[in-house]
């Protein structure tokens, strides 16, 4: 019995040990594929602290012992700063709130109703997002020309919505298609109409969509440069990805000015999402109760 006993325990240590040994593995290539990842971070924010005299440095360093934050007040002092934060942030939330406010109702009836069309529907909203972008900047730029919105926020707003809307309503649809229906047909039998039931039960459950998308949608209005460039070109319309060009020159590149000018036009989007990640247990959680 004992000899049987100690046979089993004997079988299932080594079985024990190769387990952790993979579970080693498995967290050393997760941390080695972070940290490749976050290198490009950390030298952009890294070469926005260094002095200039430490910047063409050869070798190069990886720390600096005398941060400064003359860059970040160079690039801040720069004329079309401000400007350009407030385009970017008036065309990343005009965005990113119309392309919520459409997708959301757009891929309910997509996913709840049946109706003529709905999966040509579907599939136009994926050939939409095959069609390269540099195609269609020139009948883009003809379309705004003639309605006169070129030049315009508003303009890149709408242009920007024609990308985003399409995976918007495609990542929402999934989301809505895997709440039971059950749920809100539960809330209408007690007396909710059908808004009511879609505002009380189906919208908090799909706070993890909303923020995915969310996210998304602002990282790429945000971040967008071609569109931008071609549309815009007063100097006090220019979104911040614009702005970072003014710190290449023919003289040169500023490079401690053009880091600082990057870290912080990254710096919104970071605390966007933040701020947005804090609110997915919540909605998750009043969903439940709700249902």
């Amino acid at each position: 019995m004992s000899g049987a006993g100690g046979g089993v325990g004997g079988a299932g240590a080594p079985r024990h040990g190769r387990r952790g040994k993979r579970s080693l593995r498995a967290d050393g290539l997760g941390l080695l594929f972070c940290a490749v990842m976050a290198f490009p971070l950390y030298w952009m924010v890294l070469t926005a602290l260094r002095p200039a005299s430490e910047i063409r440095s050869s070798p190069p360093a990886f720390w600096t012992s005398e941060p400064t934050l003359d860059h970040f007040r160079r690039a801040m002092a720069s004329e079309t700063f401000w400007s350009s934060v407030r385009a970017s942030a008036l065309v990343g939330a005009g965005t990113v709130v119309i392309s919520l406010l459409i997708g959301v109702l757009a891929a309910y009836a997509v996913a709840r109703f049946s109706f003529i069309g709905r999966r040509v529907f579907v599939l136009v909203i994926l050939s939409v997002q095959m069609i390269p972008l540099a195609g269609l900047i020139i009948p883009l730029y003809l379309l705004l020309s003639d309605a006169g919105l070129t030049d315009s926020l508003t303009g890149v707003v709408l242009t920007y919505l024609v990308f985003m809307l399409p995976f918007t309503v495609w990542l929402l649809r999934g989301f809505v298609a895997g709440i039971p229906v059950e749920l809100e047909e539960a809330a209408m039998v007690d007396g909710c109409t059908r808004a009511g039931a879609f505002r009380r039960v189906t919208l908090p459950l799909l706070a993890p969509g909303l923020v995915a998308t969310s996210i998304y949608s602002l990282v790429q209005a945000w971040n967008e440069y071609v569109l931008a460039y071609v549309l815009l070109s007063s100097n006090d319309k220019q979104t911040v990805s614009i702005w970072l060009v003014s710190f290449q020159t023919s003289f040169g590149t500023d490079y401690g000015a053009l880091m600082a000018g990057a870290t912080l036009t990254a710096l919104p989007v970071v605390v966007f999402f933040l701020i947005v990640q804090r609110r997915v247990a919540a909605g998750l959680a009043a969903g439940a109760v709700k249902g």
